[in-house]
């Protein structure tokens, strides 16, 4: 008997009949002899209808106070989805049990909108699995110290899921989406993209960071750190599929670079249109001066992203970075009314028209000239590159935003990725 979490998207909890379905395979699992924990999303839609009324009610800005009343509206679609998930299970004969996260609990901090999980208690879960029971929790959501509501951010409940199973240390979390796996780029843009049947935690990492919207990169990291044993599958397989022919299906993210991984150069190509460049310009070069950009940044809780600074001329020079778009005009707000005045730079500068297109692959590691053969595939379309960061098993440059298919295409193309090799 092994201990199973399962997690369903909102694609997969849809509608009554897909909840039905998604509960019959869960109750596969189950009479197969393991122990269950399933996290759903909230009904596909639902949290985007709900966070859509607040802003009707509020288009202005968000505030501290604000954020809270957003998570405790947002964290009801998922309390729905848990109920209707328990019920449909007990109509399986299935004993079934739903708690919200507060109830758990999934402890986190206090930042309203992407709280991060900092404890869970998994007493009462394991109380409920002892007694026979399948048990349903809330995806995407927790509960500060204060006894406060809160959400992790789009994409929470995979982090949700991977942390669950970090704490009761389960054999295994599936992840169930409506793709059949993780692919070497997205197959709507390269008909041709493969199912990878391996994939490091490394990679996977890197590919959520850059764009890939398979699994939130937190669920990742928390996958990595815990060790959780990680699949991506398809929910829309039939429930009844044979349960060892699904428990090898979809991809499996593994720890270990063995034999049996496809060892290609690259893996995959990862892209991402939700970024902004901003460029602040004539930025005295002393020492000190990314910080005095970067830290109000960073205090006002905005990633950053791609960084450059370029070489000094005169005694000036000029310092750009990316960071989301949903971030862009808060952002470049702060750089006027705060950066500037105590810098003594001369302007800021922004674009909202690029994206980042990106290289992944432990090959890397002990291959040569991947990047020249990136850059050189670029140079071949008439792609210009605006910026370049590279890490061990990844390079990533930013172009203009209507070059960002051709890129990947040619990509895919130049790094043999596509179905036939495979």
């Amino acid at each position: 008997m092994a201990l199973i979490v399962h997690k369903y998207g909102g694609t997969s909890m849809g509608s009554t009949e897909r909840i039905r379905n998604v509960a019959k395979r869960v109750a596969k699992w189950a009479r197969a002899g393991h122990q269950m924990v399933v996290v759903p999303s909230a009904m596909s839609g639902e949290t985007n209808r709900l966070l859509g009324l607040a802003k009707e009610l509020s288009p202005a800005s968000p505030t501290t106070a604000i954020d809270r009343e957003l998570d405790m509206i947002a964290s009801t679609g998922e309390q729905v989805s848990v109920g209707l998930l328990s019920i449909a299970l007990q109509a399986e004969g299935m004993q079934a049990v739903s708690y919200a996260g507060w109830q758990v609990p999934v402890q986190t901090d206090s930042s309203y909108t992407k709280a991060r999980i900092q404890s869970i208690d998994d007493a009462r879960v394991r109380a409920d699995l002892a007694q026979g029971k399948v048990v349903v929790i809330t995806g995407f959501q927790g509960i500060d110290a204060d006894g406060h509501i809160t959400t992790l951010g789009r994409g929470g409940s995979d982090t949700s899921a991977v942390a669950v199973a970090a704490a009761m240390k389960a054999d295994e979390c599936l992840i169930y989406t409506d793709v059949d796996g993780v692919y070497t780029t997205d197959p709507r843009i390269v008909p041709d993209a493969r199912r990878l049947h391996t994939i490091s935690f490394e990679e996977m990492l890197e590919m959520a960071s850059l764009g890939s919207k398979v699994l939130q990169i937190r669920s990742v990291e928390f996958a990595g750190k815990y060790r959780v044993p990680l699949r991506v599958l398809s929910s829309f397989t039939p429930w009844d599929i044979d349960i060892t022919e699904e428990a090898r299906s979809g991809t499996l993210i593994t720890f270990e670079e063995d034999e049996k991984m496809e060892q290609a150069v690259v893996s995959g190509i990862a892209f991402n249109r939700d970024e902004a460049k901003i460029t602040v310009m004539g930025v005295p070069d002393k020492p000190g001066i990314a910080y005095q950009i970067l830290g109000p940044v960073a205090d006002a809780n905005i990633d950053v992203d791609v960084i450059i600074q370029n070489i000094s001329h005169e005694g000036k020079t000029d310092f750009s970075f990316t960071v989301h778009r949903n971030d862009y005009t808060r952002t470049m707000e702060l750089l006027k009314n705060t950066v500037l005045p105590k810098t003594g730079a001369a302007q800021v500068m922004g674009d909202t028209k690029i994206c980042k297109v990106s290289i992944v692959g432990i090959g890397m590691r002990s291959h040569v000239g991947v990047a020249s053969k990136m850059f050189g595939c670029l140079s071949e379309e008439g792609i210009n590159i605006q910026m370049i960061t590279t890490s061990e098993i990844k390079t990533s440059v930013v172009i203009d935003e209507k070059y960002m298919e051709l890129a990947v295409r040619a990509l895919h193309k130049a790094f043999d990725l596509e179905q036939a090799t495979a």
